[in-house]
């Protein structure tokens, strides 16, 4: 499924506000390629001839390739980043807080898989400045996640010996869903949501 199918249970694509159209289309075309062949394999002339786009046209919004898969990247790591803060700013208890955040975190990688495929997996071909920007975001993911666990370790809701361990253990589970989710398969992405929300429940020991 292409980018643009992208929408069901899943909201929006991530960069519905980027402007103009023509810059949007090329997003779009850029994960479709990258997911396809790789960062690495493709070319500008892949990405702009899927965006039904001259070469020359690219440069016009893009400078390089990397600054499309950083674009991408920023974006992807922004709105997956927010679903986790709303949850962790909700009202409720830690474990319900916990739950929301798997559930909508799971749900954003497999409804979006081709994007979260390229946002999660293609880091190491940023440059150090773009990955370093990056990396900030997802330490800030990772924060919200601990933020919630820690919170129930001390209100005694879960029984975690170590926190940051755990909440690696949570976030690797959570995104490995963008790899393997098919559109064709038993679940659909609130249903792997869901799944997921139970079994990290477990994980963390919550008192029922």
């Amino acid at each position: 499924m292409s980018t643009a199918q992208e929408t069901a249970d899943g909201g929006a694509q991530p960069w519905a506000e980027v402007t103009p159209d023509a810059a949007r289309r090329l997003l779009v075309a850029a994960v479709d390629a990258f997911a396809e062949r790789g960062y690495h394999a493709t070319t500008t002339r892949d990405i702009a001839g899927r965006a039904g786009m001259s070469p020359a046209a690219l440069y016009i919004h893009y400078k390089t390739k990397e600054e499309l898969l950083h674009r991408i990247s920023r974006i992807g790591h922004e709105k997956a980043l927010e679903v986790l803060r709303t949850a962790a700013e909700r009202e409720g208890s830690a474990a319900e807080r916990l739950a929301g955040a798997v559930l909508g975190f799971v749900r954003w990688h497999a409804a979006q898989h081709t994007v979260a495929r390229v946002v999660q997996y293609e880091l190491d071909s940023l440059g150090p400045e773009a990955r370093a920007e990056i990396v900030v975001l997802r330490r800030e993911s990772d924060a919200a996640v601990r933020g919630i666990i820690a919170d129930g370790v001390a209100t005694g809701e879960f029984d975690v010996p170590d926190v940051p361990g755990t909440t690696l253990a949570v976030l690797s589970l959570c995104i490995d869903v963008a790899r393997w989710f098919n559109v064709d398969g038993l679940r659909t992405p609130d249903e792997v949501g869901a799944l997921y929300a139970d079994l990290v429940l477990r994980m963390v020991g919550a008192k029922k």
